[in-house]
């Protein structure tokens, strides 16, 4: 089996490179980097079933070459990150619906099934708990970029499955909730890495808005295996699924979870959406799935709690603390690598 893995270089991409080698496949990424970290993949490059293209997946031409060669492919490559969102809103919309349309294309033209990663922010304002595949959505006005990765996404979705009906296109939609777990960072908002970065230094933990808002926390191990047995299930092409953990925590409750976790001497500080984001942001307040039609489809559970995922994720903090990554470096030796 050769896969295509878009956006390998980044936080699920990495996790589901390891998991695809270690099971003897062979594995093409694509990824530009933009978002993607080269430490995260730089232990697989000597692979020899592994093959790094590092270019955008906007190049049409490249794009078809890499499709056509390959026997499936996984799309994960996005712009994500509240962060990011805010702060470069055209390439947020750009890259996610440009780049899937390129993708999903050639994919169509090529007969190649894809499996297409979606985010639980498509159910927007929805007030419905748990969230559920067939529930209707409302968005926030266009006037707050907070809403433009959501929006974005939707359109992947609608444009996936359009592909599907009117093509044939094989492809299964993952609704990735909340997925934490090694690797992680919180260089675009993660909530996780980052009060995991500040507790280990006992820095203050900011909580944005009250802390009341509630997440579902799944370890990213029980979604990368979800999307593969997804992809390898007949019966779940053309169809959408929620893919996390639907036990909820309020972030101020994990906040002080992690502390406690730490043996942290770090403080909680409260700051406002509009200080920590822009005036007007709009946050949901609950996202939880509902995991009924994925575990009816594969059998789909989450097995990994919360705190096991936490230690681990703590432990490859401090290890990475202690000796920080120069990406540069890195990125040269990939060059060499590949040279």
């Amino acid at each position: 089996m050769h896969t295509l893995i878009t956006g390998g270089a980044g936080f699920i991409g990495s996790h589901l490179i390891d998991r695809l080698l270690a099971a003897g496949e062979r594995v093409t990424i694509v990824d530009d980097f933009s978002t993607g970290r080269p430490s995260n993949i730089e232990h697989i490059l000597q692979h020899e079933q592994c093959t790094l293209i590092e270019d955008t997946i906007r190049d049409e031409v490249l794009m078809d070459r890499l499709i056509g060669e390959c026997d499936r492919v996984f799309h994960l490559a996005a712009a994500v990150g509240v962060n990011l969102i805010v702060e470069r809103p055209v390439h947020t919309i750009e890259t996610n619906i440009h780049g899937s349309e390129v993708v999903l294309s050639t994919a169509s033209k090529h007969r190649k099934t894809i499996l297409l990663t979606s985010t639980s922010e498509v159910y927007g304002k929805a007030s419905r708990i748990p969230f559920r595949e067939d529930d209707d959505v409302v968005y926030g006005r266009t006037t707050l970029q907070r809403w433009s990765y959501a929006v974005s996404k939707a359109v992947d979705e609608f444009l996936a499955l359009a592909y599907h009906r009117e093509t044939g296109l094989p492809v299964v939609i993952v609704r990735l909730f909340n997925t934490i777990g090694p690797k992680q960072t919180g260089q675009y908002g993660m909530v996780v890495p980052r009060f995991i970065d500040s507790a280990l230094t006992n820095e203050p933990l900011r909580v944005y808005g009250d802390g009341q808002q509630t997440r579902c926390f799944a370890d990213v191990s029980d979604a990368v295996d979800a999307m593969i047995r997804l992809l390898d299930e007949p019966s779940a092409t053309g169809q959408v699924f929620n893919v996390g953990a639907d036990i909820p925590i309020t972030i101020e409750h994990l906040a002080r979870h992690i502390i406690e976790l730490t043996e942290s001497s770090s403080q909680i500080e409260y700051v406002p959406y509009d200080q920590a984001y822009a005036p007007g942001f709009e946050d949901m307040r609950v996202r939880q799935p509902c995991l009924e039609k994925i575990n009816a489809a594969i059998g789909y559970a989450p097995s990994t709690t919360l705190d096991d995922t936490l230690v681990r994720m703590i432990e490859w903090t401090r290890q990475r603390q202690s000796v920080p990554s120069d990406h540069s470096e890195v990125r040269n030796r990939i060059r060499l690598l590949r040279s």
